[in-house]
């Protein structure tokens, strides 16, 4: 009981930390550094940094939270055979999709921060960053349908 608890606990808790900042990222920060608000490298440098070290952490995090939780509460059959199980396995699809679209966004962007520019690079990511903010938030309401049990009513 305790154990489930924290496991979800957990889980919720870094899935609204990384869809969050992805979020954040994709619609204020590239945004801005697209239209010329910062004058340096440097801060956009700590920030897809930090992007990157939220976004590993919180996939390991995922990961190891949502096996317990779907070992536990799922066989191999109601992995496949219920909705709820089917979302799940939805969910991992999407987590692998988000974590991959924030890695190849982050290298994209700064490797154009490596040639000290600025509006390029944001530019450049732009389009997969808002990919994995729109996957964040899928995951989210997926994530929503399974523990309301909405899904398995239908």
């Amino acid at each position: 009981m305790v154990d489930e608890f924290i496991a979800r606990t957990s889980h919720l808790i870094f899935a609204a930390i990384w869809a969050g900042s992805v979020f954040y990222v994709a619609f204020v920060v590239l945004p801005l550094a697209r239209d010329g608000a910062f004058n340096s490298t440097k801060p956009l440098e700590g920030i897809s940094g930090k992007l990157k070290t939220i976004s590993r952490a919180s996939a390991v995090v995922l990961f190891v939270t949502g096996g317990h939780l779907a070992g536990t509460g799922y066989t191999a059959e109601g992995l496949i055979q219920t909705r709820n199980g089917q979302l799940v396995i939805a969910m991992l699809v999407l987590w692998l999709v988000l974590a991959a679209l924030v890695e190849v966004g982050a290298k994209r962007f700064e490797s154009g921060l490596n040639g000290k520019k600025l509006r390029e690079p944001a530019s450049d990511a732009l389009g997969l960053f808002r990919a994995a903010a729109i996957v964040a938030i899928l995951l989210l309401v997926v994530s929503g349908a399974i523990t309301s049990g909405f899904a398995a009513s239908l």
